[in-house]
């Protein structure tokens, strides 16, 4: 919200890239990385197997993908309040 407000006020299009790719994490939380979570956790520990650590990799490689999101959001953030 304050990456708009920053758009709106300031100008310049990366506030608002920044704002979308923030926001952008919750939406892709919500579709891409609950339900696999929420399998996660719905197993016992001594009926993990093979799918469980399959699941688990899934896992670790949508929450690198929201990362990289916070990531770049950050780096475009701080390349707008430099300009």
């Amino acid at each position: 919200m304050l990456g708009a407000i920053a758009f709106w006020r300031l100008g310049g299009y990366a506030w608002l890239v920044g704002a979308i790719l923030l926001f952008a994490n919750w939406p892709y939380t919500m579709i891409a990385i609950m339900p696999t979570n929420k399998i996660l956790m719905a197993t016992a520990p001594e009926k993990a197997g093979p799918e469980s650590r399959a699941l688990i990799e899934r896992w670790a490689r949508l929450h690198a993908l929201r990362t990289v999101l916070g990531l770049t959001a950050t780096v475009v953030f701080l390349f707008a309040t430099l300009r």
